[in-house]
């Protein structure tokens, strides 16, 4: 991959993570599926680009990052199934 297309990719990223940032901050109580995938795909799109112009702190960040995300993803999964349970 070149260092162009890397950069397109990370920026794509950095554009992911922003609008989860607004969107959690925007919305009194945000959709956590929206927020953490979106967190999710920003943070694999910046390790992407990170893997071409390698910068280990950021690295690091974006491991942390993707593992809140799929934290996330996996509670609002696990209380979606528990509302539907006590809804039955």
């Amino acid at each position: 991959m070149n260092e162009t297309l890397a950069n397109v990719i990370g920026l794509l990223g950095t554009v992911c993570i922003i609008f989860a940032y607004g969107y959690a901050t925007a919305h009194r109580a945000p959709n956590p599926f929206v927020q953490h995938s979106v967190n999710l795909l920003g943070a694999a799109f910046l390790t992407v680009s990170l893997l071409v112009n390698f910068n280990l702190a950021s690295l690091v960040l974006e491991f942390f990052w993707a593992a809140i995300a799929i934290w996330g993803l996996v509670r609002a999964w696990l209380e979606r199934g528990r509302r539907r349970g006590a809804a039955a």
